[in-house]
């Protein structure tokens, strides 16, 4: 699935959770064997090499780095991106609780990158993006950050990333604390079990932040999942049980999910 390969974040309850790797890690049928569309099936083409797609889900907990910024509550989720050969650019977006800082009603990310083959089945890439919090009360300020992420995968089974955050905001629970290095590493993947399109699918990660001087200490934490996908066609949806440990909450102002499990359907055009 491009968005995953692009950016990072899953569209719902997918592997990782929550946002871009969206809605079908590693998804979109494109392991062969399922029933999902296959990748000339999917996406417009609009010109000479030029491909528009996107994708549109609905998940239980909008889950990302382990801990929730939908407060264990419903969020919709979109995707619209340009394929020029490799190289991408794109926006995706999804609600959010405002209730949880900074405040917004929106997450919106504008993304670009480009993905280099390595031989017919191994891919690397690099992109970047610009995270925005859309309206709400934002009476604390922009919480606003940008992020570069570099990626190494396996066909479309297997991906490892890491990415870096130069002004992550810095959280002590839900206070701010002001703005720091953020880095994280992750890695994901999926098995087909069965010819109809079902997968088992399972992801790990660390997320780590640097402390702002005296007033808060640095500190990471690891999270993860496991779970089941199926796919026909453009159809996809993901299942899954989702573990983050307990020091997320001192980094983030955002809970650990109380009910650890989630699902997501989505459709990608």
């Amino acid at each position: 699935m491009l968005v995953w390969l692009l950016t990072g974040r899953l569209l719902g309850g997918g592997l990782l959770g929550g946002g871009l790797l969206g809605g079908g890690l590693l998804g979109g049928g494109l392991l062969g064997g399922g029933q999902g569309a296959s990748a000339a099936d999917i996406g417009l083409e609009i010109g000479r090499n030029v491909i528009l797609g996107g994708e549109l889900a609905v998940t239980s907990n909008y889950l990302y780095h382990g801990v929730s910024e939908s407060d264990d509550h419903v969020a919709v989720q979109a995707d619209l991106h340009a394929d020029f050969s490799g190289t991408y650019v794109g926006v995706w977006s999804s609600t959010r609780d405002d209730t949880l800082d900074p405040y917004a009603d929106y997450d919106v990310e504008i993304y670009a990158g480009h993905r280099f083959a390595l031989g017919s089945e191994w891919s690397a890439g690099v992109d970047v993006l610009s995270h925005y919090f859309v309206g709400g009360n934002q009476d604390e300020g922009s919480a606003d950050y940008q992020q570069l992420r570099a990626s190494l995968g396996y066909l479309d089974r297997w991906t490892v990333s890491i990415g870096v955050i130069p002004n992550a905001v810095h959280y002590w629970f839900d206070e701010r604390a002001g703005r720091s290095l953020a880095w994280f590493g992750e890695t994901a993947g999926q098995y087909l079990l069965l010819d109809c399109g079902l997968f088992a699918t399972g992801g790990a990660g660390y997320y780590h932040a640097d402390g702002t001087g005296t007033l808060t200490r640095g500190g990471g934490y690891p999270y993860g999942n496991v779970g089941l996908a199926f796919e026909h066609r453009r159809w996809r949806g993901d299942v899954g049980y989702f573990v983050a440990q307990g020091t997320a909450r001192r980094l983030l102002p955002y809970p650990i999910p109380s009910d650890r499990f989630a699902g997501t359907l989505s459709w990608q055009f």
